[in-house]
Order: C-alpha cells, then structure tokens, then sequence
C-alpha cells in the first residue's frame, strides 16, 4: 500500500461570495498544488472524512461517526447530485477491519453527503464518479460530541486495515477550520425546527431556497463585520496545523469540546475530519507534510486551508 493526504477546506459560499482577486487567486495557487499532487499520486482510492449540515444525519440516529457502503449526494448550494462512485468491496472491508480493531463504526448502505463530501471530490478530482471512494462521515455539529481520542482512534484503525487492501490510498479531510456558521442547533430550537433535526423531513426547493440564502447572507454580514458569529481565529488555526505538520498527533487527545468551540467556533469541530486522516497516514508510519496553505476568509465564514502529506522520505 501507498499512502498519500490531501486537508481541504470547504464553504458553501466559494463561488457565490468570493473574497478579493488576489486573496482568491493565492487560494487558487494552493487548490491548484493540492490538485498537481493529487495528479502525480494518481489514486486507486479515496477515504474521504466529511462532515454532514444535517443533510444526511439527522438526531433520530446520529453516530459519531459513519462509513459509506453506498452514498448519494443531495446536491445542496448548487453542488453535483447523484451517487458517489464508492468502492464497495473496499468500503466492506475498510468497516470489517476497523470493527475487528475494536471502534464501534455504524456503516451504512445508502448514506446521503452534502457538499461537505462533494466539494472536495469537485475540487480534486472535477466530478462526484471521477475517482473510486470509501465515505466516512465523522459528526462535527450535532451534540453531544465525543472525545477526540476517538476520533484519532478511528483513523488509525481505518489506516491499518487500509494496509490490507494494497492500493495506492489518499486519505482526504474535508472541512474546518475555525469558523461559526449558522447551523441550527436542537438545544431550544423551535418545534419545526427541532422536527426537522430529528426527524430529517426533506425541505422543498423554495426551504432548501431560502436557508441557502440565509447562509449567503450571513457570509456578506460577516465580511461587513457587522455578524455575531465568532470570529475567525487564525492564531488556533496554525496551532491546529502545526499539530498536524509537527506529527504531534498524541496532543489532540488532551484537546476538549468546549475549548474547540470557544477558540473556533461553533463548526470548528469538522477539524475532526483532518484529525482523522492525519491518524490514518501516521498508521503507517511517520509522515511529513509537503505543503500547507492557510488564509482567512471571512467572506466564506472560514479560516481557509489546503495540506498536502506523504509518509516521511517519499517527497
């Protein structure tokens, strides 16, 4: 087996709220590295770690984390709909191995992502079927969350029995990182509101409509400084990175809920998805990272980053 890493940034509102030409031209410089990588290490397969917006996972079940036997997208903020290309001879044996290893995975047959799965397989690869893939959802809004030593745990048992499958593998974090959009929360939500997180009742396109716009304009508020979200904060950003690019990987086990989201915010939790990835590279040995671009952009509501890391020697 061959391993590689790609950590990826998302937003809803790349493209639709884009900031200065010279900010989005430096993030294009970066995404375009990440896609020359990808290129030059030509993956067999992708384990792709995302988050859901309560899209998919809903608080009638909600794991803290899933792997994909099957996946569709649902197409949400203009992202491509239809089903994800998942290996499912690789996916089955993916969740046999990380089973035997001990972490409790709840596997699904026919998962449903939003564009925090999609977008990176655009970004990437240009297309949702364009590259075989093994979905892992990993719950970074819903609450209650657990300890992040779980989440660790997780990614080195999908990195060992990754092992296995003797395939060139990119590990792919998609999400993060500090930032606090506006995700509904249960805790005092209204009744409809609440129906709908527990429930999942599909909204009509004119719902669908108008908690897309909500969010659009929620990203002008907060490039205007006029929001009340909490702040970007590329000071907790880089400690994240240089965790990853340092390999401290045991350090994010003293890391705490409560810390996470007064430092990053209320979604800076889909930092979870790289804490998985990363795990699942050092399963095979000590890596280094090749690349790490980082910017602020408030207009996306996000502290933008793109990573890219290989096991240690093979740059």
């Amino acid at each position: 087996m061959t391993t590689a890493l790609v950590g990826l940034s998302h937003s809803p509102l790349i493209g639709k709220n884009d900031p200065d030409p010279e900010v989005l031209a430096r993030i294009d410089a970066a995404v375009d590295g990440a896609r020359a990588f990808v290129r030059d290490f030509d993956p067999e397969l992708v384990v792709l770690y995302a988050p859901d917006h309560y899209n998919g996972f809903f608080y009638k079940e909600m794991p803290p984390f899933c792997l994909a036997t099957g996946a569709h997208a649902v197409g949400d903020f203009g992202s491509q709909s239809g089903p994800l290309s998942v290996d499912t001879e690789a996916a089955q044996a993916l969740a046999r191995g990380v089973l035997d290893r001990g972490i409790d995975l709840t596997v699904s047959a026919r998962m449903i992502v939003d564009h925090g799965f999609v977008q990176p397989l655009e970004v990437l690869f240009g297309g949702i079927d364009a590259v075989p893939v093994v979905p892992i959802f990993v719950n970074g809004v819903a609450t209650p969350l657990g300890p992040l030593h779980r989440i660790r745990a997780l990614g080195t048992a999908v990195g060992e029995a990754a092992a296995q499958l003797d395939k060139r593998i990119l590990f792919l974090g998609s999400g993060g990182l500090s930032h606090d959009p506006p995700v509904p929360v249960l805790h005092g939500a209204p009744p409809r509101v609440a129906d709908a997180l527990i429930e999942g009742h599909p909204p009509t396109p004119e719902q669908r409509a108008k908690g897309e716009e909500r969010v659009l304009q929620a990203g002008r508020d907060y490039a205007a400084g006029v929001a009340t979200m909490i702040p970007i904060n590329p000071g907790w950003d880089n400690l994240v990175l240089d965790t990853f690019e340092n390999g401290a990987l045991p350090d994010i086990d003293d890391w705490t809920v409560e810390w996470m989201g007064a430092e990053g915010g209320g979604s800076a939790h889909e930092v979870r998805t790289w804490i998985a990835a990363y795990a699942s590279l050092a399963a095979a040995g000590p890596y280094e990272m090749t690349s790490r671009f980082y910017e602020p952009v408030p207009e996306w509501i996000a502290g933008f980053s793109v990573t890219t890391a290989t096991p240690r020697g093979l740059r």
